[in-house]
């Protein structure tokens, strides 16, 4: 399974951040597997998932290290299987509350903060991977608050248990092999902990990601994203770029629509394999220009030929945007319009 479909199958329990209707109605809860109401069997799946991280070259010593003792977490669990769900076809919750709880002053200030003692850093972060330092600190503001809220879940533990529960076992599954793996090139234990489904770091990124995307930005030959500021920030831009980012483009700008405008009549025709409750909330693609013609004006700088979705998520009346495919790249890193539409107004608000 591909990086990317692991990551928005587990867009529910991706980091700390507060699951979204839209990405939670995606979800239809199963019952718990009659093989996972008994401890009895636990032992004996983590030894089975010992052996496969021994085949894929973690070593006998850190094996044996990580999964001793180890017993199932109920509470972890519990957790995973108290995300809300929807049913397909339910309305949407409004936009805006969601929006003033989760870009307020901390957020904003703290961003501001990070920003004006990164300046260097941000300028070479942006040489080199064309994303802006704004977009970058508020995916931090949002995971974690800027480190302070990083989880303490024991990583090795939460993944056992939820590969050991069942019901998204083979994901599961990789992501603890893959935390032994990290565990084997020298990170204690102590440092392995994070959210209860497995997100660890500033960041919090999933084990997977880790080995793939995270860097060690000021060469010290760590890839420290717990503590280090430099390592933070160079490894979410490396998973943008990673993603498609686009330099030079807004992830979008506000737009004003003329009254009676009827965005439903430009509604996107293409379902999307990938998230559609997320996606099927998105007009068509046309270029700004041809957004302009039909009387909808950007409140912001952007190209006239960038290709742009409009979005009016609260209806006629509100609050519009012109959404770029960089808006679609944020959704990559958690598959929910209000965590994407936070995430970019946010980085706004940091560099006004």
């Amino acid at each position: 399974m591909s990086l990317r479909s692991q990551l928005l199958a587990l867009t529910a329990v991706f980091g700390l951040c507060t699951l979204s209707a839209d990405a939670a109605a995606q979800e239809v809860v199963q019952p718990l597997p009659p093989a996972a109401a008994a401890d009895a069997g636990f032992d004996s799946y983590v030894a089975q998932l010992a052996a496969q991280a021994r085949a894929q070259g973690v070593s006998a010593a850190t094996v044996s290290a990580m999964t001793a003792g180890l017993t199932p977490n109920s509470r972890v669990i519990a957790l995973d299987r108290s995300q809300p769900a929807g049913p397909p076809g339910s309305g949407f919750p409004p936009l805006a509350p969601y929006l003033s709880q989760h870009i307020d002053a901390n957020r904003i200030g703290g961003g501001k903060r990070v920003l004006a003692g990164s300046a260097d850093l941000a300028q070479r972060i942006e040489a080199q991977y064309g994303v802006p330092a704004q977009i970058l600190i508020a995916i931090w503001g949002h995971e974690t608050n800027y480190g302070s809220v990083k989880g303490d879940f024991d990583l090795a533990r939460s993944l056992a248990s939820l590969a050991w529960e069942g019901r998204r076992r083979e994901l599961f599954a990789q992501e603890f092999i893959d935390v032994l793996k990290i565990a084997d090139s020298g990170v204690p234990r102590s440092t392995l902990v994070g959210s209860y489904a497995g997100a660890f770091g500033n960041p919090q990124f999933l084990p997977s990601v880790y080995l793939r995307l995270a860097v060690d930005g000021d060469g010290d030959g760590r890839k420290d994203i717990w503590n280090n500021r430099t390592d933070t920030l160079y490894s979410i831009a490396n998973y943008f770029r990673d993603a498609g980012w686009r330099a030079g483009q807004p992830w979008g700008v506000g737009a004003a629509v003329p009254a009676g405008f009827d965005v439903g009549a430009y509604k996107g025709e293409i379902a999307s394999p990938v998230c559609p409750r997320v996606h099927e909330r998105f007009s068509q693609w046309k270029t700004v220009n041809e957004w302009k013609q039909l009387g909808v004006q950007p409140l912001a700088p952007i190209g006239d030929s960038v290709m742009a979705s409009l979005f009016q998520p609260d209806g006629p009346g509100t609050r519009a945007w012109l959404l770029t495919g960089n808006y679609r790249v944020i959704l990559e890193y958690n598959c929910s319009n209000y965590y994407a539409m936070s995430v970019g107004l946010l980085a706004d608000e940091i560099v006004k």
